[in-house]
């Protein structure tokens, strides 16, 4: 029993198009939202948080729907095809509405520039404002128009290029305030980018679900860990393609805070077009199916008896529906932690740590990348719960580490922290999911797939608004402690996780034989 990687590689495709297209929304439109819109942390945290309500409906609801669909090209490929086709073009289109808010910025567009400082000073003088720590102050009682305008971003210290404190603490507030200013001016342009970019999330929300049912669809359910690995191995190329992209464009520079995203844009929206095409050219999705059903009863691991009487389908029994209920509460708890971080990542380290956000994120990609597939082998032999909880005890070291450091600490340790939170979520994501669809058959995997999605989508409407919440009141400093707390709950409600493991029967048989590989 072995696994085809190769053709399990190019159903990642519609992952990796799905990762790539998160990975760039995730670091550039909470920029685009605090700097050039000027909206609160807990604003932007809001407007992040769109997606993740939408999918709380949408996700279960066309996984449910991609079940019952049956097309030329399959019950999943249809969505995807649509939904990407949709997705780029509106996503494409939010750039230029960014750059039409760039033209009612511009006297303060050029951040470095003395004039524009001049201008920043000019209008936001006596306001009332506040620094990312939370501290509240009067522009003109800290500086004189001259010292302000003589701020730059960057300064020298020890032989080192780092960011001005001071630019970091009252230059960027102060401009901001300006932004917020411009959008009371012309809020229609603001209108447009959330209406643009509400159809870009609803149209991706179409097809996640069924893009990720495809893989068990395809895959024999003792393999799907190592399938798991595969898929998240494609999903992880996308999101560090992006990252070096991301280094390429300088999106996280300093100087480029107010840069127009069109070309960056443009390139993402023919990254997931290639990666459609690709996806398109080599799935077969009905042939993939029917060979994956023979494979089945070859084994004779075919569905329970009781499934062909329901069209495919079973109920729980109650000591597998409260694994359920634990395995999607533990769901919740650790994307609570883990989103957090990632959607609030790029202004932290550009507030907090003053290091390249894009460098920091491409590590922790690159050591999930190496992870995926040793942790489905490893889940394989010591099972997969097992796996998550080490995942999970590895996820709370990095984040708990994280809390104590800051813009002094040595930056090769924030990155090691991120490596090993990169493990971690590869060990957690390979295995979550298949434990999810093991107690499905095979009638509901879109629908149990979607309730995966539901989970963590509910975690991820909440946390980008009460992190952000708590950065406004308590300091962006919160960020690492919040997220450490909810991955050690985590910990606590999966050791009451008891089905959705390797089933023993095929531990002693059939996976026996996987050994042998």
């Amino acid at each position: 029993m072995k696994l085809n990687y190769k053709r399990t590689i190019f159903v990642g495709f519609a992952f990796f198009l799905i990762s790539a297209f998160w990975q760039a929304y995730d670091n550039v439109i909470p920029l685009i939202l605090t700097n050039k819109f000027g909206l609160s942390q807990a604003w932007s945290g809001v407007i992040m948080a769109l997606d993740n309500i939408l999918a709380l409906f949408m996700l279960p609801l066309f996984g449910a729907l991609s079940d019952k669909v049956d097309t030329r090209l399959g019950k999943r490929t249809p969505f995807i095809l649509c939904g990407t086709l949709v997705a780029v073009i509106t996503f494409v289109a939010l750039s230029f509405v960014d750059a039409a808010q760039l033209r009612n910025i511009q006297k303060v567009a050029v951040i470095d520039d003395p004039e524009s400082l001049a201008c920043i000073y000019e209008q936001q003088a006596d306001a009332e404002l506040l620094t990312p720590d939370g501290e509240r102050f009067v522009l003109s009682e800290r500086f004189t128009e001259e010292e302000f305008t003589e701020i730059r971003s960057q300064v020298t210290e020890n032989g080192k290029t780092v960011t001005n404190h001071d630019y970091t603490n009252y230059v960027v507030p102060a401009r901001q305030a300006c932004a917020k200013a411009a959008t009371h001016a012309y809020p229609r342009v603001l209108i447009l980018f959330i209406g643009l970019l509400l159809i870009t999330l609803i149209s991706m929300a179409t097809f996640r679900s069924p893009a990720v049912a495809l893989m068990p669809d395809v895959t024999i359910k003792p393999l799907r860990s190592k399938a798991n690995a595969v898929i998240n191995l494609m999903g992880s190329a996308g999101g560090i393609l992006v990252l070096v992209l991301g280094m390429v464009f300088a999106t996280s520079s300093v100087k480029n805070s107010l840069m127009n995203y069109t070309a960056f844009f443009l390139v993402v929206g023919c990254l997931m077009l290639s990666a459609l095409g690709v996806f398109l050219w080599r799935v077969r999705e009905p042939r993939f199916v029917r060979e994956m059903r023979e494979e089945s009863r070859r084994y004779g691991i075919d569905e329970e008896p009781e499934d062909d009487k329901n069209g495919g389908k079973r109920r729980l029994s109650p000591t597998e529906r409260r694994s359920m209920l634990f395995l999607l509460a533990s769901i919740v708890l650790w994307f609570f932690g883990y989103n957090a971080i990632t959607s609030k990542y790029s202004v932290y380290a550009s507030n907090i740590l003053h290091k390249d956000y894009n460098l920091t994120l491409i590590i922790a990609q690159a050591a999930a990348i190496l992870a995926y597939l040793p942790v489905g082998a490893v889940a394989s032999k010591v099972g997969r719960k097992k796996t998550i909880l080490a995942g999970v005890a590895m996820l709370f070291t990095a984040f708990l580490v994280a809390s104590f450091l800051s813009s002094d600490s040595p930056t090769m340790l924030m990155n090691a922290m991120f490596a090993l939170a990169g493990v971690a979520w590869a060990t957690i994501n390979v295995n979550s999911f298949p434990m999810v669809v093991e107690m499905c058959s095979g009638g509901d995997i879109g629908k149990y797939t979607g309730f995966y999605y539901t989970a963590s989508m509910a975690a991820q409407v909440a946390t980008p608004m009460l992190s952000g919440m708590l950065m406004d009141r308590l300091g962006m400093t919160v960020l690492f402690p919040y997220s450490t707390v909810f991955v050690a709950l985590a910990f606590v409600t999966m050791l009451f996780v008891m089905h959705g493991d390797s089933r023993p029967t095929a531990k002693r048989g059939l996976e026996a034989l996987e050994d042998l590989d």
